[in-house]
């Protein structure tokens, strides 16, 4: 379903008078997460309706014509080639901003999550679970090489 641009949001104004034309813009906030931290290293790929936008981890905005664009977000990775696939088509109104939210995944292996703000991370769940069981782990590898090098007293 497409997202059509919002009518007057708190602290935006109703109409961009910077754009005298009555065009639209599409803002695309990117973010990933802080455990996803090698994310940082890697520029996101922004395309609006198949076309290249110049994008980095933040807030990118690019003027659009009026009418449906289809907006598509991922990130190149090693292996994966590609992570967080997401895509949207959204309406652009005369002299209306689109805000859009991408947030990248936690595991490769998911897809992104585009669309109106706010958005919640893909896979925070089972990343949190994996990075408890990790601890646990090593938690119990500590302790019993520490048993095992006290010796009983007679």
């Amino acid at each position: 379903m497409p997202t059509l641009a919002p009518p007057v949001l708190p602290g935006l104004p109703p109409v961009d008078t910077s754009r005298g034309s009555g065009g639209s813009t599409i803002a695309v906030t990117m973010r990933y997460a802080p455990l996803a931290f090698l994310l940082g290293l890697f520029t996101p790929v922004l395309e609006v309706d198949g076309q290249d936008v110049p994008a980095t981890w933040g807030r990118v905005v690019t003027s659009v014509g009026l009418g449906p664009h289809l907006v598509h977000v991922h990130v190149p990775y090693l292996v994966p080639a590609r992570i967080g696939t997401a895509e949207t088509t959204v309406v652009a109104a005369p002299g209306k901003t689109v805000e859009l939210e991408y947030r990248a995944p936690l595991l490769s292996f998911m897809g992104g999550a585009l669309g109106a703000p706010p958005q919640r991370y893909p896979g925070l769940a089972a990343a949190v679970i994996m990075l408890i069981f990790a601890v646990v782990l090593a938690v119990c590898a500590c302790l019993g090489l520490i048993l095992s090098a006290v010796e009983p007293v007679p």
